[in-house]
Protein backbone atom coordinates (compact mmCIF):
# COMPACT_ATOMS: atom_id res chain seq x y z
CA UNK A 1 0.00 0.00 0.00
CA UNK A 2 1.28 3.47 -0.91
CA UNK A 3 1.86 5.64 2.13
CA UNK A 4 0.73 9.28 2.09
CA UNK A 5 2.08 12.21 4.05
CA UNK A 6 -0.25 14.46 6.00
CA UNK A 7 0.91 17.19 3.63
CA UNK A 8 -0.87 15.40 0.78
CA UNK A 9 -4.22 16.32 2.34
CA UNK A 10 -5.19 19.22 0.08
CA UNK A 11 -8.45 21.06 0.76
CA UNK A 12 -10.21 23.93 -0.98
CA UNK A 13 -8.57 26.71 1.03
CA UNK A 14 -5.60 25.14 2.80
CA UNK A 15 -2.93 22.49 2.70
CA UNK A 16 -2.04 20.41 5.73
CA UNK A 17 -3.49 18.27 8.46
CA UNK A 18 -5.39 21.00 10.33
CA UNK A 19 -6.41 24.60 9.90
CA UNK A 20 -4.93 25.70 13.22
CA UNK A 21 -1.56 24.07 12.59
CA UNK A 22 -1.23 25.07 8.92
CA UNK A 23 -3.60 27.71 7.53
CA UNK A 24 -3.53 29.85 10.68
CA UNK A 25 0.24 29.51 10.93
CA UNK A 26 0.73 30.52 7.29
CA UNK A 27 -1.41 33.61 7.88
CA UNK A 28 0.66 34.62 10.93
CA UNK A 29 3.78 34.39 8.79
CA UNK A 30 2.21 36.51 6.05
CA UNK A 31 1.32 39.21 8.60
CA UNK A 32 5.01 39.28 9.49
CA UNK A 33 5.88 39.83 5.82
CA UNK A 34 3.43 42.74 5.57
CA UNK A 35 4.72 44.34 8.77
CA UNK A 36 8.30 44.04 7.58
CA UNK A 37 7.60 45.20 4.04
CA UNK A 38 8.80 42.03 2.32
CA UNK A 39 10.13 38.52 2.82
CA UNK A 40 12.60 38.57 5.73
CA UNK A 41 16.28 37.77 5.40
CA UNK A 42 16.34 36.09 8.81
CA UNK A 43 13.71 34.74 11.18
CA UNK A 44 13.79 33.46 14.75
CA UNK A 45 10.61 31.43 15.25
CA UNK A 46 9.45 30.38 18.72
CA UNK A 47 6.58 27.93 19.22
CA UNK A 48 4.83 28.03 22.60
CA UNK A 49 2.77 25.56 24.64
CA UNK A 50 0.82 23.08 22.47
CA UNK A 51 2.66 24.23 19.37
CA UNK A 52 5.99 23.54 21.07
CA UNK A 53 5.05 19.86 21.30
CA UNK A 54 3.45 19.39 17.88
CA UNK A 55 4.94 21.86 15.42
CA UNK A 56 7.13 19.32 13.64
CA UNK A 57 4.63 16.45 13.49
CA UNK A 58 1.75 18.67 12.37
CA UNK A 59 3.76 20.62 9.83
CA UNK A 60 3.59 24.00 11.54
CA UNK A 61 7.32 24.45 10.89
CA UNK A 62 6.78 24.16 7.15
CA UNK A 63 3.67 26.33 7.38
CA UNK A 64 5.39 29.25 9.14
CA UNK A 65 8.28 29.19 6.67
CA UNK A 66 5.74 29.18 3.83
CA UNK A 67 3.98 32.17 5.37
CA UNK A 68 7.27 34.02 5.69
CA UNK A 69 7.79 33.38 1.97
CA UNK A 70 4.34 34.99 1.48
CA UNK A 71 2.68 31.82 0.13
CA UNK A 72 -1.13 31.64 0.25
CA UNK A 73 -2.79 29.09 2.52
CA UNK A 74 -3.72 26.91 -0.49
CA UNK A 75 -0.31 27.07 -2.17
CA UNK A 76 1.01 23.58 -2.89
CA UNK A 77 4.56 24.84 -2.33
CA UNK A 78 3.85 24.76 1.42
CA UNK A 79 4.85 21.09 1.36
CA UNK A 80 8.34 22.00 0.15
CA UNK A 81 8.70 25.38 1.87
CA UNK A 82 12.08 24.46 3.37
CA UNK A 83 13.42 23.88 -0.14
CA UNK A 84 11.96 27.13 -1.44
CA UNK A 85 13.50 29.06 1.48
CA UNK A 86 17.06 28.12 0.52
CA UNK A 87 19.01 31.20 -0.52
CA UNK A 88 16.08 33.48 0.43
CA UNK A 89 15.39 33.05 4.13
CA UNK A 90 17.59 31.95 7.02
CA UNK A 91 15.54 30.70 9.96
CA UNK A 92 15.81 28.86 13.25
CA UNK A 93 13.19 27.28 15.50
CA UNK A 94 12.82 27.43 19.27
CA UNK A 95 10.19 25.84 21.49
CA UNK A 96 8.91 26.80 24.95
CA UNK A 97 6.46 24.29 26.34
CA UNK A 98 5.08 26.00 29.43
CA UNK A 99 4.12 29.65 29.04
CA UNK A 100 0.93 29.90 31.06
CA UNK A 101 0.14 33.50 30.10
CA UNK A 102 0.05 32.73 26.38
CA UNK A 103 -2.57 31.09 24.16
CA UNK A 104 -1.90 27.34 23.60
CA UNK A 105 -1.07 27.90 19.92
CA UNK A 106 1.24 30.92 20.05
CA UNK A 107 4.11 31.79 17.73
CA UNK A 108 6.63 34.56 18.27
CA UNK A 109 8.49 35.90 15.25
CA UNK A 110 11.65 38.02 15.33
CA UNK A 111 12.27 39.08 11.74
CA UNK A 112 14.84 41.20 9.95
CA UNK A 113 15.11 42.52 6.41
CA UNK A 114 18.10 44.71 5.75
CA UNK A 115 18.23 47.27 8.55
CA UNK A 116 14.59 46.79 9.55
CA UNK A 117 13.58 44.49 12.40
CA UNK A 118 10.16 43.59 13.77
CA UNK A 119 8.81 41.34 16.49
CA UNK A 120 5.29 39.96 16.74
CA UNK A 121 3.27 37.31 18.52
CA UNK A 122 0.39 35.53 16.84
CA UNK A 123 -2.19 33.02 18.03
CA UNK A 124 -3.72 30.37 15.77
CA UNK A 125 -7.25 29.89 17.05
CA UNK A 126 -8.64 27.20 14.73
CA UNK A 127 -10.36 27.31 11.37
CA UNK A 128 -7.58 29.49 10.00
CA UNK A 129 -8.54 32.28 12.43
CA UNK A 130 -5.61 34.18 13.93
CA UNK A 131 -5.05 36.97 16.41
CA UNK A 132 -1.91 39.10 16.39
CA UNK A 133 -1.53 39.86 20.08
CA UNK A 134 1.66 41.97 20.08
CA UNK A 135 3.66 44.00 17.58
CA UNK A 136 7.03 45.44 18.62
CA UNK A 137 6.09 45.31 22.28
CA UNK A 138 2.68 46.97 21.86
CA UNK A 139 -0.62 45.22 22.51
CA UNK A 140 -2.41 44.86 19.18
CA UNK A 141 -5.18 42.24 19.02
CA UNK A 142 -6.00 42.38 15.30
CA UNK A 143 -7.09 39.43 13.16
CA UNK A 144 -6.01 40.32 9.58
CA UNK A 145 -9.60 39.58 8.51
CA UNK A 146 -10.08 43.31 7.91
CA UNK A 147 -7.91 46.05 6.42
CA UNK A 148 -5.52 47.07 9.19
CA UNK A 149 -3.70 50.36 9.74
CA UNK A 150 -0.89 50.53 12.31
CA UNK A 151 0.23 54.05 13.23
CA UNK A 152 3.08 54.63 15.69
CA UNK A 153 3.03 58.19 17.03
CA UNK A 154 4.08 60.47 19.84
CA UNK A 155 1.54 60.21 22.64
CA UNK A 156 0.13 63.57 21.54
CA UNK A 157 -3.16 65.00 22.75
CA UNK A 158 -5.86 64.64 20.11
CA UNK A 159 -3.85 62.25 17.91
CA UNK A 160 -6.45 59.47 18.02
CA UNK A 161 -9.28 61.79 17.01
CA UNK A 162 -7.15 63.35 14.28
CA UNK A 163 -6.21 60.02 12.64
CA UNK A 164 -9.83 58.85 12.88
CA UNK A 165 -11.00 62.03 11.14
CA UNK A 166 -8.46 61.62 8.33
CA UNK A 167 -9.62 58.04 7.73
CA UNK A 168 -13.27 59.10 7.71
CA UNK A 169 -12.62 61.31 4.67
CA UNK A 170 -11.66 58.11 2.80
CA UNK A 171 -15.11 56.67 3.65
CA UNK A 172 -13.34 54.03 5.76
CA UNK A 173 -15.59 52.63 8.47
CA UNK A 174 -13.56 51.78 11.58
CA UNK A 175 -14.51 48.34 12.91
CA UNK A 176 -12.10 48.20 15.88
CA UNK A 177 -9.37 50.37 17.35
CA UNK A 178 -6.71 49.45 19.91
CA UNK A 179 -4.39 52.04 21.39
CA UNK A 180 -1.31 50.99 23.35
CA UNK A 181 1.47 53.14 24.73
CA UNK A 182 4.76 52.54 26.51
CA UNK A 183 4.14 55.31 29.02
CA UNK A 184 2.46 58.66 29.48
CA UNK A 185 3.74 61.17 26.90
CA UNK A 186 5.86 58.42 25.36
CA UNK A 187 5.37 56.43 22.12
CA UNK A 188 1.86 55.20 21.30
CA UNK A 189 0.57 52.70 18.75
CA UNK A 190 -2.86 52.85 17.14
CA UNK A 191 -4.16 49.61 15.57
CA UNK A 192 -7.19 50.38 13.40
CA UNK A 193 -9.23 47.69 11.62
CA UNK A 194 -11.41 48.96 8.78
CA UNK A 195 -14.16 47.45 6.63
CA UNK A 196 -12.64 48.86 3.43
CA UNK A 197 -9.22 49.82 2.14
CA UNK A 198 -7.49 53.17 2.40
CA UNK A 199 -6.12 55.29 -0.46
CA UNK A 200 -2.38 55.66 -0.99
CA UNK A 201 -2.62 59.46 -0.88
CA UNK A 202 -4.20 59.21 2.58
CA UNK A 203 -1.40 56.93 3.80
CA UNK A 204 1.19 59.40 2.51
CA UNK A 205 -0.59 62.27 4.26
CA UNK A 206 -0.56 60.42 7.59
CA UNK A 207 3.11 59.47 7.15
CA UNK A 208 4.03 63.16 6.79
CA UNK A 209 2.39 64.30 10.03
CA UNK A 210 5.22 65.53 12.26
CA UNK A 211 4.27 63.46 15.32
CA UNK A 212 3.83 60.23 13.33
CA UNK A 213 6.81 57.84 13.45
CA UNK A 214 5.65 54.95 11.26
CA UNK A 215 2.62 53.87 9.24
CA UNK A 216 2.00 50.27 8.17
CA UNK A 217 -1.01 49.25 6.10
CA UNK A 218 -2.04 45.59 5.84
CA UNK A 219 -4.85 44.70 3.43
CA UNK A 220 -7.02 41.68 4.26
CA UNK A 221 -4.91 38.52 4.42
CA UNK A 222 -6.68 35.40 3.15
Amino acid sequence: MERSSVFDMIGPIMIGPSSSHTAGVVRIGRVGVKLLGGVPDTAEITFYNSFAQTYEGHGSDRAIVAGLLDFDTDDERIKQSFDHAQGKLTYKFRSIGNASTKHPNTIQLKLSRGDKKIELEGESRGGGVIRISHVNGFNSGFTANLHTLIVTTDDAQGSIAFISDVISHDDCNIATMTVSRKGKNDIACQIIEMDSGIHEITLQYIKNIKWVHEVIYIPVIG
